[in-house]
């Protein structure tokens, strides 16, 4: 059910306003920016009322289209999962619950990672009991324009089975926020040969080669190719996609800090930027990790967004929309399909293993008697 405040065509979402590093500061204008491009969406801010209220002064047409849900708990972005799941009433948990209670599609928070993951998996539950934990996915900039990769941070190590559901929910989400029908599916790899790689990813590969879910897996990839635009997905464990996320955004921050050292060394420097501003700021937003922002928790009932903690306001509002654009996609009916699937294909495997095995067994088993035989006759 709607919020009683929110027009009943509206989509609502829910902010949790004290999440980052800026708090309303960001979160709230955040918002109005996403407001002036997408009129039918109307927020719940969930957090401190008069901090929430002071952003609101400035900009009257957010205060319309948006209720402020007080409480002045709110999750430290250094605080341990475990002491954020035991306080309920902070405006993290009430934003999870808003999703849990059908009054909002999706949450977006650019609060404690951890924390996030932690209630979400609690409050919301996992989309089927097979999934242990979400994923964490992020749109990656390249050479054709957006990637997808996951999971970048919610699990540290990935068998097999998991980096397959990885694919699937990959697959699920860059189909309904990049528009592409059958994204093409790559596993990131020390090497392209089938030999390279550790035991798990090497047995992933051999069961999406041979896969009967209809995926458009390419094989093997490796780092160079994720700026390339290779493939359409990208799939790693939580750690190895962690570390390259961090090295990416690094390596962009580092190289427009020597762009701008070296455009302000000369007057010749400087007029070269001028002449150059235009291609310069197109270069820039390329490769900002804000354009970026956004990254679903992917495997829950229900849509959660999870922010970069020092996020500005557009890069916020950009994770506002990755929400939105899941919310009026397929994307829920495609990840069920999707693991349904992929839970029959391992059952029917498992059968066959079985029945393989117990045929192995009844022939051992009658060589064993025929051997008895034989040493009763001699």
């Amino acid at each position: 059910m709607a919020p009683k405040d929110a027009p009943k065509d509206a989509i609502v979402i829910a902010i949790d306003a004290m999440g980052g590093d800026h708090g309303p500061a960001v979160t709230v204008c955040g918002a109005a920016l996403l407001l002036d491009e997408r009129p039918d969406v109307f927020f719940q801010l969930h957090g401190d009322e008069a901090r929430i209220n002071a952003e609101l002064a400035r900009l009257p047409k957010l205060k319309a289209r948006s209720i402020v849900i007080h409480t002045d708990q709110c999750v430290a972005m250094d605080e341990k999962p475990a002491q954020a799941i035991r306080r309920r009433n902070t405006s993290l948990s009430n934003a999870i619950h808003a999703v849990k209670s059908g009054e909002a599609r999706a949450i977006i928070s650019a609060g404690n990672t951890g924390a996030l993951m932690a209630l979400s998996k609690m409050i919301l539950k996992m989309r089927t009991d097979d999934l242990e934990r979400p994923a964490i996915g992020c749109s990656w900039p390249n050479k054709k324009g957006f990637g997808t990769v996951l999971d970048v941070g919610a699990n540290v190590t990935s068998d097999a089975r998991q980096l397959i559901e990885f694919a699937l929910m990959g697959t699920a989400f860059h189909r309904a926020v990049h528009g592409v029908e059958k994204p093409s599916i790559g596993l990131l790899n020390v090497g392209s040969e089938d030999a390279k790689g550790h035991e798990e990813v090497r047995e992933a590969h051999k069961l999406l080669r041979e896969n009967t879910l209809g995926l458009n897996y390419h094989g093997f990839v490796e780092g160079t190719d994720l700026c390339a635009g290779t493939v359409d997905v990208t799939v790693t464990d939580g750690f190895t996609g962690n570390v390259a996320l961090k090295t990416a955004e690094g390596t962009a921050r580092f190289i427009r800090d020597l762009l701008k050292e070296a455009f302000r060394s000369g007057p010749l420097a400087m007029l070269g930027a001028l002449l150059a501003s235009s291609a310069l700021k197109a270069m820039s937003r390329r490769i900002d990790p804000g354009a970026a922002n956004g990254g679903p928790l992917l495997g829950l009932k229900g849509i959660v967004i999870k922010s970069h903690g020092g996020a500005d306001a557009r890069a916020f509002s950009n994770a506002i929309g990755v929400g939105l654009s899941l919310a009026a996609s397929d994307y829920e009916r495609d990840i069920i399909e999707s693991l349904a699937q992929f839970s029959q294909s391992i059952a029917a495997a498992d059968a066959a293993a079985g029945m393989a095995s117990n045929t192995h067994i009844k022939e051992s088993s009658a060589e064993e008697i025929l051997a008895t035989a034989d040493d009763k006759v001699n």
